[in-house]
């Protein structure tokens, strides 16, 4: 094995461990990676709760979701919902989907997720939503099928984050280290807008201070000392 599958096997382990004690991540939760020097595959852990995955337990699985080799693990049953977003996104290098209490109003009520802080807006300019009524009529809510994994990545679209409704949320990143920044905080930005607008009439960052918020949080400076911390 490369040393570079070995850091992103680490790297994994370490995302999984930081989102389950920032509890972002619920017993429900997963997080991949896009393989290192294989783009047609992504890594993930075996069906294991986030906050115990260690590096010998990431499988390595082709883009349809298949283990590249044979393995008694069990396997998360929303696999899609990473295998397909990979498919649309060459961009994309590492996906979470969670269940996170702070998000989950936001995907229950019609109301708009913003940035209202600045860590906040590395949700991006624009947060969809999912229903999977559209397309699927009434389902168990649970992303299973090929075809609503695709669709979830066409609701996705361009952007960084995907309210799924009734259920959670899918935020991806451009590195596993930019995923954890932008799940967190946009978690925490979540429960902010929710004790604001307990409090009275929410002022969300305006276009341009969402813009520039965005584009300086992703910088190399707030990512490595998020990461470190």
């Amino acid at each position: 094995m490369s040393d570079h599958v070995e850091q992103a096997r680490q790297d994994l382990a370490t995302a999984n461990r930081i989102l389950a004690h920032e509890g972002v991540i619920d017993a429900f939760g997963h997080v991949s990676m896009r393989h290192p020097t294989h783009p047609d595959r992504y890594l993930i852990s075996r069906h294991r709760a986030c906050e115990l995955v260690q590096a010998e337990d990431i499988l390595e699985l082709t883009l349809d979701s298949v283990p590249v080799a044979p393995t008694s693990f069990r396997l998360y049953g929303e696999l899609v919902i990473h295998g397909c977003i990979y498919q649309a996104r060459a961009d994309v290098q590492a996906i979470c989907h969670h269940h996170s209490d702070a998000v989950l109003p936001f995907c229950i009520t019609d109301l708009p997720f913003q940035p209202v802080y600045h860590l906040g807006a590395t949700c991006g300019p624009v947060v969809p939503v999912w229903d999977s009524r559209d397309e699927f009529g009434d389902t168990s809510l649970v992303v299973i099928k090929p075809e609503e994994g695709k669709s979830l990545a066409r609701a996705l679209g361009p952007h960084w984050m995907v309210l799924m409704r009734h259920h959670g949320v899918t935020v991806v990143g451009q590195s596993i280290q930019d995923l954890v920044f932008r799940t967190i905080f946009t978690s925490r930005n979540a429960e902010l807008q929710s004790r604001a607008l307990a409090m009275g009439t929410v002022e969300p960052l305006n276009a341009v201070e969402a813009q520039k918020c965005f584009t300086f949080m992703r910088g190399p400076r707030p990512t490595e000392r998020a990461w470190e911390y």
